[in-house]
C-alpha cells in the first residue's frame, strides 16, 4: 500500500483530509488504488482528532518515507512551500497542489523538476478551485489551437460588484460585507487590486500558450476605482461591470495577458455571472467556446480539486507529461497593451457631447446630463485613446474598457 501526505492543515488542508476519510472507501473502490493518509505536516498542535496520529512536524518524515508516493501542498505563499516542494519533487514524490502564488511564480521550474525525477506536478485546484478547468484545458481541448481566454477569476471582487450593482452599494460597504460573510480576508488587497487574479490568469496563459507568464509581466488593475455611477450607468445600458483576468493570441503572434475591470455586455454568458460565483470562458480553432462556471473558493470544492489530482499521481506510472510549459527567458512574446485595439468607457465632467465627439469621433453616448457625459469610444490603440484623455485633464473621471 502506497502513502500520501499534506502538507498543511488550513482551510484545504483540513477540507482534502476531511474529505478522504469520507470517501475513502468510495474512492479505492472506483478508482481501483490502495492508498492511505501517511501525513499531515503542520506546526500546530490538533489534539482530540481522529486522525491525530497522522500530524507531524517534520518534513523529513515525508521526504524519507519512501511509501509516500504522492504530496498535496495547501500550504500558501512561496515560502517555505517551494523548497518543501521541489524536495518532494527530487525524491520522486508527485505534489498536487492549491498555491496559485507558487505555480504563477515556479510553475516551469516545478514541472521540469517533475520531469527529470519521473513524477507529477499537478495543480487543478489552483486556479478555479472546484471548477475543473487545467485538466479539461491539457486533455478534452488538446485537440485544439487555444486562441483566448476571459473570465472572472475572483469571487471577492465579484461578489462586491454584483452588490454595487443590484445595490447602489460603494465598495468600500460591499467589501466589508464581504468580510463580514467571509468571503474576504482582513486584508483583502489581493482580491481588490488584482493580484489573486493575476497568478491565476498567469497559470491559465502558460498552459494554454506553453511558456511560462510570470506575473510582473501582466498588466494589472483592481476594482478600487470603480464608483456606484459607472455600475449603475452599465446597468442601465446592458452591461455589467466585473473585474476580468484574461489573455488572447494578437495577429502578430505575441499574447496579450492582462486583469482589469471591464464593461461586460449582458449578451456575453460572463455579463450573466453573479455573487461569489466565478466564470472561465475559453476561445478554440475548434469549438469556437466553451464556459467553465462554479465557486471558485471553498473549503471542501477546492479539497475536491486537490483530491482529485491525488488521485490522478497514486494512479499514474511516471510523469503525468500533458500539463506542462516552458519557461521563458524574458517577456518578447508579451505584446505591450497599450499597443492593442480597444473600445472603453469613459465617464467625464464639465465637457459637452459635442466636445466628445469632435474628439473621440462615432462614439455611442450612454448618459448625459447637465455636468457629466459617460460614453463608449470607437475602437482605437489605448495609446491613442490615452492622449486623447490627456487632453480633457481632470475633466475625465473613470475610464474601464469595454470587454
Amino acid at each position: 500500500m502506497s502513502k500520501f501526505a499534506v502538507m498543511g492543515h488550513g482551510v484545504v488542508g483540513s477540507g482534502t483530509v476531511e474529505l478522504w476519510y469520507k470517501n475513502e472507501k468510495l474512492i479505492k473502490e472506483k478508482q481501483g488504488i490502495d492508498l492511505e493518509l501517511g501525513y499531515i505536516l503542520d506546526i500546530r498542535e490538533f489534539p482530540g482528532l481522529p486522525y491525530s496520529d497522522r500530524f507531524t512536524k517534520d518534513i523529513n518524515d515525508i521526504l524519507n518515507d519512501d511509501d509516500v508516493k504522492v504530496v498535496a501542498e495547501v500550504m500558501g505563499g512561496v515560502n517555505p512551500a517551494y523548497d518543501f516542494v521541489k524536495k518532494c519533487l527530487e525524491r520522486g514524490k508527485s505534489v498536487c497542489t492549491s498555491n496559485k502564488e507558487l505555480v504563477a511564480k515556479k510553475g516551469a521550474e516545478l514541472i521540469a523538476c517533475a520531469k527529470a525525477h519521473n513524477c507529477s506536478f499537478l495543480f487543478e485546484a489552483s486556479t478555479g478551485g472546484a471548477i475543473p478547468i487545467i485538466r479539461p484545458m491539457h486533455t478534452c481541448l488538446a485537440g485544439n489551437e487555444i486562441t483566448a481566454i476571459e473570465g472572472i477569476l475572483n469571487g471577492t471582487t465579484n461578489y462586491i460588484l454584483t452588490q454595487m450593482i443590484e445595490n447602489g452599494t460603494d465598495m468600500q460597504t460591499a467589501l466589508t460585507e464581504a468580510q463580514q460573510k467571509g468571503y474576504a480576508e482582513r486584508d483583502p488587497s489581493a482580491d481588490i487590486e488584482g493580484h489573486d487574479a493575476c497568478r491565476k490568469i498567469c497559470i491559465l496563459s502558460s498552459l494554454a500558450f506553453g511558456r511560462h507568464v510570470y506575473p510582473e509581466w501582466v498588466h494589472t488593475e483592481g476594482i478600487t476605482g470603480i464608483a456606484p455611477e459607472d455600475t449603475k450607468t452599465a446597468a442601465a445600458n446592458g452591461y455589467a461591470v466585473k473585474l476580468i483576468g484574461s489573455v488572447k493570441r494578437c495577429d502578430n503572434g505575441k499574447i496579450l495577458p492582462m486583469v482589469a475591470p471591464r464593461f461586460v455586455p449582458l449578451t456575453s454568458q460572463l455579463g450573466h455571472v453573479t455573487d461569489v460565483f466565478n466564470a472561465i470562458m475559453v476561445h478554440g480553432n475548434g469549438f469556437d467556446e466553451v464556459m467553465f462556471y462554479g465557486k471558485g473558493a471553498g473549503k471542501l470544492p477546492t479539497a475536491s480539486a486537490v483530491l482529485g489530482d491525488i488521485i490522478d499521481c497514486a494512479k499514474a506510472s511516471g510523469t503525468i507529461t500533458a500539463c506542462t510549459w516552458d519557461d521563458s527567458p524574458d517577456d518578447s512574446f508579451i505584446e505591450k497593451y497599450t499597443d492593442v485595439p480597444v473600445s472603453m468607457y469613459i465617464r467625464c465632467e464639465d465637457v459637452s457631447e459635442k466636445e466628445i465627439a469632435e474628439l473621440f469621433g462615432s462614439v455611442k453616448f450612454l448618459a448625459s446630463d447637465n455636468n457629466t457625459v459617460a460614453f463608449i469610444t470607437p475602437e482605437k490603440k489605448e495609446s491613442e485613446i490615452d492622449a486623447l484623455c490627456a487632453s480633457l485633464g481632470d475633466k475625465v473621471k473613470n475610464r474601464i474598457r469595454v470587454l
